[in-house]
């Protein structure tokens, strides 16, 4: 018990209780003594009874601090991202009360404050006193609070540069450019790091607050002592690694919304980073150059293959795409495409495309080939490094290139030259066949190791099929390549085998021997039902006034065509099934 009230002073409380309790009823005054519930603070670590103690503590007057600070986020010199979090802000500075400072704590900053033993005078300075300002005495204690965390953290921003000393690295870093934090502390530490920054330096200590959310477990509970669903990151590294554990934590994350913990997703990051390793690994033994001046050049090889070009006006868009992403804070958008395009672009097609020639001792393109891997695959690695650094950089001193660390080298950029859309498009049709012959004969049930004859029928893209006769053959299970730019060149047998119809081309599969003709019927029936689907949905868009009047042009005309190309396969899949 406090001083208060003399007679309990220095009283434990719950004797001071009782004692309170006789002289009510000494005096008269205790009406009656009953049992009720009542909500009981108590301590999170020892749970003991919370008891409220009148004393005296510092304070800073927060009204004029907070109205700059409210204005350095209206004026948009501070941006919320996202945007929603600035109402958090807002509701906290707008509101806000004195702030009490003082702290009891066992470490942290002293409060500068100075006490007289002889005369109670107090005094706050920088420096301690020797003597009593007042009556020069030199019986001088300090108090014996500390400053409030959050107090101190509010100057990180700038005291850490060497403030009030104007440093080089504070001329160069203040004020930085982006904090990253989580929404549960916006107001505890990014609205005091803001106005005391305003308050020391007149400027405000960043220009974006990147906000993102909290790690929950599993069943999206916060994770906690008392709960024991906490992990340790040093367990989790030593089991996945380092990379793996940032991976999954920013895959699929938007700013701002909290994540959820699961092993699984540590599963796939450890599995990607294993993937990307062993095409690394591939790569690297692959290419085998005696004269590899070539491989540093930035310019473009004059030998190119479809293929090559086809990955690099994929990666080149990538990179466009992914700037932008990270310009605008988009993390897990970013990830997710670079993570798609090395798996399945680099690793699952291109890599597969090149083997042929890398493996070919009479290529005349091999050169191109390993200037197209080591490039892609460069570039590649610069997209992850922000996520995963040393497994990125690991790869990257094994590649060919002049610098002399991936951290440090430039982050690649969209250039025109890279963009071959005419390629990138021919490619993706022959992508789009490769898969349909796979399906037919998974359906199917056929055997890798039986080979069959596959006929081409096209018009515009007859050159890039001469060119990949070999990779069609390997991709595609087959030991013939026919390539016709008319139907009816081809024989009435051949006409009955099954197909794969794209945009410019058709495939047909000559598989009698090797499937069942009515499951064939079958799946083209099927065809027919989603095609006819496709062709009845763009047909009453197309005569929606609604959408004809109001619609972009480029967009009743990107109707238009899927109508007309609907319409081709329908009937080519029809008249399969008729001659079936």
């Amino acid at each position: 018990m406090g001083k208060l009230v003399p007679e309990y002073e220095g009283m434990d409380i719950y004797e001071a209780r009782q004692k309170i309790v006789e002289k009510l009823e000494e005096i008269g005054a205790l009406v009656k003594i009953e049992d009720y519930n009542h909500n009981v603070g108590k301590c999170y670590r020892c749970h003991h009874t919370i008891e409220p103690k009148i004393s005296e503590q510092w304070f800073v007057k927060m009204e004029p601090l907070a109205k700059p600070a409210i204005e350095a986020v209206k004026n948009g010199n501070v941006k919320f991202i996202p945007e929603r979090f600035d109402k958090i802000y807002f509701n906290w500075m707008e509101n806000i009360q004195d702030w009490c400072i003082s702290r009891q704590l066992w470490w942290g900053h002293r409060i500068p404050a100075y006490y007289c033993k002889d005369c109670d005078n107090l005094m706050v300075q920088k420096e301690a006193p020797e003597k009593c300002t007042k009556c020069g005495s030199d019986h001088i204690h300090q108090d014996e609070d500390t400053l409030d965390t959050w107090f101190s953290s509010a100057l990180w921003p700038f005291s850490t540069l060497g403030w009030p000393e104007q440093t080089e690295d504070f001329k160069y870093f203040f004020p930085t450019s982006t904090l990253v934090t989580g929404y549960d502390i916006i107001f505890f530490w990014v609205a005091r790091m803001i106005f005391s920054s305003i308050e020391h330096t007149g400027e405000v200590p960043f220009k974006d607050v990147l906000i993102h959310g909290i790690v929950r477990d599993s069943q999206g509970r916060k994770m906690s002592k008392s709960l024991g669903n906490g992990i340790d990151p040093i367990e989790i590294i030593d089991k996945y690694g380092t990379d793996s554990l940032r991976f999954s934590l920013i895959l699929g994350t938007t700013a701002g919304n909290d994540i959820r913990y699961m092993p699984e997703k540590l599963d796939s990051a450890s599995n990607f980073a294993n993937k990307l390793w062993n095409a690394s690994k591939f790569v690297c033994s692959n290419i085998s150059i005696q004269n590899a001046e070539f491989m540093y050049n930035n310019e473009l090889p004059v030998d190119l293959c479809y293929e090559d070009k086809w990955i690099l006006s994929k990666l080149n868009k990538l990179i466009k795409e992914v700037t932008v992403n990270l310009d605008n804070y988009d993390l897990g958008v970013a990830l997710q495409k670079v993570y798609d395009f090395i798996w399945n672009e680099f690793c699952d097609w291109y890599i597969e495309m090149v083997k042929t020639r890398l493996y070919s001792e009479n290529c005349s393109t091999k050169n191109a080939a390993y200037w197209t891997l080591n490039r892609v695959l460069q570039d590649s690695l610069k997209l992850l490094h922000p996520v995963m650094p040393f497994v990125t950089e690991e790869i990257y001193t094994k590649l060919y290139n002049n610098d002399e660390s991936i951290m440090i080298s430039n982050w690649p950029k969209f250039e025109e030259k890279l963009n071959f859309e005419v390629e990138e498009q021919q490619i993706e049709q022959l992508k789009e066949v490769i898969v349909g012959i796979r399906n037919i004969r998974t359906n199917n049930k056929v055997h890798p190791s039986k080979k069959s004859k596959l006929v081409f029928v096209t018009k515009n893209l007859k050159d890039m099929l001469n060119n990949s006769q070999e990779l069609i053959c390997k991709l595609g299970f087959s030991n013939e390549i026919i390539i016709e730019d008319n139907k009816e060149n081809i024989s009435d047998n051949m006409k009955n085998a099954m197909s794969v119809l794209t945009k410019e081309m058709e495939v047909y599969i000559p598989l009698q021997d090797l499937v069942n003709l009515a499951e064939e019927r079958e799946r083209l029936q099927q065809e027919i039902r989603k095609l006819e689907l496709e062709v009845e949905r763009a047909s009453k868009m197309l005569s929606n006034p609604g959408f004809v009047n109001k619609a972009p042009e480029a967009k009743i005309n990107e109707e238009k065509e899927k109508l007309a190309k609907y319409e081709d396969m329908l009937n080519s899949t029809k008249e399969r099934l008729a001659n079936l």
